[in-house]
């Protein structure tokens, strides 16, 4: 029997590594920079991007695929690969189109091969809070694990999974519309360092602080007090070209707190064109006793 396929985009920021390993299919997002239309970590790499972006005069317009790129992809694992089993995991439908579109796309395909199960699911989160539940449905896909167990596993990492991240600025979240409910945060921002998350698929301020130093202090207490003293955590500590200071908040939580598994990875262009160099921050997810480990 095959192993049931896992789907997502672009967007779920799981190190290219990380994707070849645990056989992910994925899509890229688009961008459209002035009149080119370039493919998410296919034609824009995250180098060529994060030197780009802080002289761009214009920030460059993001898009999810499209209907027709997910039903491609569905018709290729079945019809290439003989998979007919298909779960496909996708960030917040609140701040983007992708779980809308692939929900279409899965329409489509069933209308000509009834026979595939598909799920689509909306983990109403983004980077690597996104990309934690792919990769642990990756990791039961290769263990043999049934649809409805991967399922299972899903939905227990997806209200588990946290994020916190902060930057010198909100102004590429505005500019892109994707700022949500840290709005209030706009006007008062000098010399600030907003903490960001998101709740219930939105963007929600956690805080400020003074310096980005404080802000790390209050990263590393959030993960702390989410998992107890005794709490294990899976981390993923994420930045956009700015891999010295995520080792800074990863410096605070050592020793701290048993860390079950870390990754250190760069947002890709998608997300770091809303985000804004010099972003840094962390996705985590308790883990319980008893989880199989990476």
């Amino acid at each position: 029997m095959s192993q049931v396929a896992i789907v997502t985009d672009s967007t779920a920021t799981i190190p290219d590594e990380m994707l070849k390993a645990l056989k992910i299919h994925w899509v890229p997002y688009y961008i459209h920079r002035g009149n080119e239309v370039l493919r998410d970590l296919v034609s824009i790499k995250r180098e060529e991007f994060y030197r780009w972006l802080p002289i761009a005069r214009e920030l460059p317009k993001t898009a999810n695929p499209g209907p027709g790129d997910y039903e491609a992809l569905y018709e290729k694992i079945a019809t290439e690969e003989g998979n007919n089993e298909i779960i496909s995991i996708h960030m917040t439908s609140k701040n983007s189109g992708a779980y809308q579109a692939a929900t279409i796309g899965r329409t489509a395909i069933l209308e000509r091969l009834p026979q595939l199960r598909i799920e689509v699911i909306d983990t109403l989160n983004v980077s690597m809070c996104h990309g934690w539940a792919v990769i642990e449905a990756a990791r039961a896909a290769l263990q043999g694990k049934s649809f409805d167990q991967i399922l299972t596993r899903i939905n227990f990492i997806i209200p588990r999974a946290q994020m916190i991240q902060t930057a010198d600025t909100l102004k590429y979240l505005a500019m892109g519309g994707r700022i949500g409910k840290a709005t209030s945060m706009l006007g008062s921002l000098l010399n600030i360092k907003p903490l960001i998350g998101m709740r219930d698929g939105v963007i929600v301020p956690l805080g400020k602080a003074f310096t980005r130093g404080s802000a790390y202090k209050m990263m590393a207490e959030s993960v702390l007090k989410t998992a107890g003293a005794k709490g294990r955590v899976k981390i993923a500590y994420v930045h956009a070209a700015a891999r010295e200071e995520v080792l800074k908040i990863k410096e605070l939580i050592e020793g701290r707190i048993e860390v079950v598994e870390e990754i250190i990875v760069e947002l890709p262009p998608a997300l770091g064109v809303h985000s804004g160099p010099g972003t840094a921050g962390i996705c985590f997810y308790p883990v319980e006793d008893g989880e199989v480990e990476a």
